[in-house]
């Protein structure tokens, strides 16, 4: 394999990327000065050694400490947890500023109830952060495709079986969201009365 199919390659494994944009992406940075590729290189090995995880909620993010900014602020509801599967579903609904609680990325979702399956996801990391904390409400905001509703009775079912005292409500985004759409890609004002209408 020769350097441009092996880049092809790699661009490929991106997400929602093609074998046709992973070429235009190889000819693109072939007709760059050096200056820019050097750029491009420096700045994924920093992402790789700046970015860490939130031990809280699992967001990436840069600066002191193993808490990130949401988690740290003060002026955030303790009591209210927002359960998202990846990190661009966290961006999207806090770009609406109407969400003033606490996240947890779950990392993904499940087509089967195999254990296998359920390995990937952090439910033992959900676990913990529901049981070190008094949440009244933990709104499971999966997209509503057949692996988000699947995720979701895992999710609950976690929840249920851990026991709290007094236990959180549940509660679901409303049907803002179509079924089979995906939270990244929704408009703020549908976000926003999905985040309203929960039930």
């Amino acid at each position: 394999m020769d350097s441009i199919d092996k880049l092809i390659e790699i661009f490929r494994r991106f997400p929602t990327v093609g074998t046709r944009t992973a070429s235009r992406f190889v000819y693109y940075l072939m007709k760059q000065p050096n200056e820019r590729i050097k750029e491009l290189t420096d700045a994924i090995v920093e992402l790789k050694n700046k970015i860490k995880l939130c031990e809280l909620c699992f967001n990436p993010f840069e600066g002191d400490g193993t808490v990130c900014q949401i988690c740290k602020n003060t002026s955030r509801n303790k009591n209210l947890l927002c359960i998202v599967e990846k990190e661009s579903d966290l961006l999207s609904l806090e770009s609406t500023r109407k969400f003033s609680g606490l996240y947890f990325i779950l990392g993904g979702t499940v087509a089967t109830m195999r254990k296998e399956d359920i390995s990937q996801l952090r439910i033992e990391e959900l676990k913990k952060r529901v049981l070190q904390n008094n949440f009244t409400e933990i709104i499971v905001a999966l997209n509503p495709t057949p692996e988000g509703r699947t995720t979701s009775v895992l999710v609950e079912q976690t929840i249920k079986d851990i026991g709290n005292s007094p236990a959180p409500k549940l509660t679901h985004l409303a049907r803002g969201i179509p079924v089979g759409g995906e939270l990244e890609y929704a408009d703020e004002e549908t976000l926003e009365s999905a985040l309203e209408g929960r039930k």
